[in-house]
């Protein structure tokens, strides 16, 4: 399915008969558990097979992965036309990066205040439902996943995800800047949004995939600077490349960084809830800490980084989990760079490529820099504020990644 999606395909996607919907949501909630509890992953296949065969063996009875992830970031007013925040309709449209034969969803309210009713869901108009019913309530901080609904999800396309809240007062829980279209109904009519509103992940049932690699980053790894509605992320490029045998979930935040709170809770403090309880996590991809050296206030201290960096991995380790990570990339010429502070930069990054930070290193700042002035980024790459990527910058990023190195066999929680 193309990447560009036009309106005739968010209508058809939305339209649909509602009884025959119902009957195929009741027979799927007979074939898969109703729990929301993550089921047991598979074990990982021989890392040399990843470009050449499916993931998962013929017999397999399959495993739930997610397709698609988005990291709450804050709550907010969602609208100054005071009613209009009641009886809304949220059409989220999503990326998907494996297909399955069923799909269940996870709605928050972690930056909310009060309960948040959702009294109608629906995947590609399929209901959804929440331990049988189709409504649910989620209590302020909290968060539910959805029963399975047997709904036919493709790789590498776009999904839509309505959801109707009668009685939404707000904060509202959003992933802002999600670099695409999506869509809120009210009284006053439709309009654009690029927030995600409440759906913070898509899960599939899979008999072809392995299992999903979780990627934890900044703007960088959101997407900043990418052209809207193309899923050129550096996440989506690596979704791409591996064709379906493992899913990718992007839980990368705008001005996100490691050891503070800033936009978005701290990395090292959203970790588990974003990473590690992800469904069908195999591997974790890190690319963090350019926002703990460039924005105020500044880390001076590499080692601290470096340290929040390694407390990642062994976190991860913990959970039997291999983990990738970034070095960080030049930004000359941003409006926050100083000597001093690219100074701190290089030496995390000779830190990381030291080893002992990860289990395997991703160099995207030898690959994206000037060779001739590398305290900035090459031009071809640049977006045009120094810091963050065009599409172009993207697609190297995510041509990076070793295929092979993310399923290795996983390290022992001692190692590091």
């Amino acid at each position: 399915m193309p990447r560009r999606q036009g309106y005739a395909l968010l209508i058809a996607l939305v339209a649909g008969t509602a009884a025959l919907a119902a009957a195929v949501a009741f027979a799927g909630s007979l074939l898969f558990s109703g729990s929301g509890a993550r089921p047991r992953q598979i074990t990982a296949p021989d890392p040399r097979s990843v470009a050449r065969t499916p993931a998962a063996p013929a017999h397999s009875t399959g495993l739930w992965a997610a397709t698609w992830t988005a990291a709450p970031i804050d709550g907010v007013t969602d609208s100054s036309d005071g009613s209009a925040l009641n009886r809304r309709t949220i059409r989220n449209v999503v990326h998907t990066s494996i297909g399955g034969d069923a799909a269940r969803i996870t709605l928050s309210n972690l930056f909310g205040t009060r309960p948040l009713v959702v009294d109608h869901a629906t995947v590609s108009s399929r209901p959804v439902t929440f331990r049988g019913s189709r409504t649910v309530t989620v209590p302020a901080g909290g968060r539910t996943v959805s029963d399975p609904v047997a709904v036919p999800v493709a790789a590498d396309s776009d999904l839509v995800v309505t959801l109707r809240t009668p009685t939404a007062e707000g904060p509202v829980t959003v992933h802002e800047r999600s670099h695409q279209t999506s869509y809120v109904d009210t009284a006053w009519g439709s309009r654009r949004t690029e927030d995600w509103r409440y759906l913070t992940a898509v899960d599939v049932h899979t008999t072809t995939a392995a299992g999903t690699i979780a990627v934890i980053g900044d703007s960088l790894t959101a997407g900043t600077g990418s052209t809207l509605d193309t899923n050129s992320r550096w996440p989506d490029v690596l979704a791409d490349r591996l064709r379906g045998r493992y899913g990718v979930a992007n839980a990368g935040i705008a001005g996100n960084r490691l050891l503070r709170d800033g936009t978005g809770v701290r990395a090292t403090a959203r970790f588990e809830r974003d990473v590690l309880d992800v469904a069908g996590v195999k591997t974790v991809i890190v690319a963090l800490g350019i926002n703990d050296v460039q924005r105020p206030p500044q880390e001076t201290d590499p080692q601290r980084i470096a340290d929040g960096l390694r407390s990642l991995t062994q976190r991860a380790h913990a959970r039997g989990l291999r983990v990738v990570g970034a070095t960080l990339m030049p930004y000359e010429g941003y409006r926050s760079w100083t000597p001093a502070s690219d100074g701190v930069r290089e030496r995390v990054n000779a830190l990381i490529r030291a080893g002992g930070v990860f289990d395997h290193v991703i160099d995207f700042d030898a690959a994206a820099r000037d060779p001739f002035r590398p305290t900035r980024l090459r031009a071809a790459y640049d977006s045009g504020d120094h810091l963050h990527l065009n599409d172009a910058g993207y697609r190297l990023l995510g041509s990076l990644v070793d295929l092979p190195a993310l399923v290795r066999e996983q390290p022992r929680s001692d190692q590091l």
